[in-house]
């Protein structure tokens, strides 16, 4: 008995439950978190290399492209980590039914976005 497989599957046409979104984004900003590694490395290391190199990397981070660059970094590390801590209750059986996870697939897509605008808030309060 063999079912018939689809042989075109129109990924655009595809309604992902918000569980399938959550999951997606959570491996997305780990790879975009896994890429900016040697970057990060590069300017703290020049950072570190004297006076000058720390004047030179303070005014790439001064750079309004490079704070929106770090904006977007800075959500994929908060939603990197409510999902992931979504995938470790959900691994121990915690909030499987299907109206709990759908809450909480909500819940963390809302919850990165609050957590960056409360990150800038505070980073602002306390004077850069």
């Amino acid at each position: 008995m063999t079912t018939p497989r689809p042989v075109f599957l129109d990924l655009l046409r595809i309604k992902l439950p918000l569980s399938g979104i959550v999951s997606i984004l959570h491996r997305v900003s780990g790879v975009l978190m896994v890429l900016t590694i040697p970057i990060v490395a590069i300017l703290f290391h020049q950072a570190l290399s004297g006076p000058e190199g720390f004047a030179a990397t303070a005014a790439v981070l001064d750079a309004w492209p490079t704070k929106l660059v770090l904006l977007g970094l800075l959500w994929a590390l908060f939603h990197h980590l409510v999902a992931g801590i979504r995938h470790l209750f959900l691994d121990y059986g915690v909030g499987l039914d299907r109206p709990i996870a759908r809450e909480t697939a909500r819940l963390t897509l809302y919850a990165a976005p609050v957590l960056l605008v409360l990150s800038i808030i505070l980073s602002f309060l306390l004077g850069d």
